[in-house]
């Protein structure tokens, strides 16, 4: 593998910054995000193969502009529409919902 996902070892990307006494979530949003992985896995929407692969279809830009657990939100949301449990009008109308709310 030699994508942006396969960086270990990799010199020059900037420093490390450690956060001192780091939350394991740092917005609610991923706490939710977090705790949708064990039912969409449970119903058999991916096994852990896929997700990573999944996260891995995720461009460059995208893939190093977001969060870890943006890169969870973007594989649940391609897997389940690959599957067939939402369809892409569905997402986008719930992602315009969102928006609209926090609006």
């Amino acid at each position: 593998m030699n994508g942006v996902h396969d960086l270990g070892g990799m010199d020059g990307m900037g420093p490390i910054v450690v956060e001192e006494n780091e939350p394991v979530f740092h917005a609610e949003w991923e706490r939710r995000v977090f705790g949708m992985f064990l039912p969409i896995f449970a119903c058999g929407y991916f096994n852990i193969d896929e997700l990573r692969h999944a996260i891995e279809k995720m461009g460059a830009p995208a893939y190093l502009n977001t969060s870890y657990y943006e890169h969870w939100l973007h594989a649940y949301e391609t897997l389940l529409v690959e599957k067939g449990a939402i369809t892409a009008q569905e997402l986008a109308a719930r992602r315009a919902e969102i928006a609209q709310g926090a609006a």
